[in-house]
């Protein structure tokens, strides 16, 4: 089975500077995270703080799940980190 993305949830969290969010490959959960500064990198409008980076997030999310499914088939493990370098 392929990676998918049936949870809608994402979380900011910032602690780790990231936004959160979850894909399932069959009945495996796969945890991801998106760096704030990947973020800002495809979404240079983009401001500081929780609301403008989940504005982010949900604007561009093809381009995260695009770039989270390409991380996960490249190493099929259950947590990525999405950098700039990953979009």
């Amino acid at each position: 089975m392929s990676l998918q993305f049936p949870n809608p949830i994402r979380r900011y969290d910032t602690a780790r500077d990231c936004v959160c969010f979850w894909g399932s490959d069959s009945a495996l959960e796969i945890a991801f995270e998106v760096e704030l500064a990947a973020l800002r990198s495809i979404d240079s409008s983009a401001g500081p703080g929780e609301a403008s980076m989940l504005r982010a997030y949900d604007g561009h999310l093809a381009t995260i799940r695009e770039a989270a499914g390409a991380a996960y088939s490249r190493k099929r493990k259950s947590y990525h980190r999405l950098t700039a370098s990953d979009f």
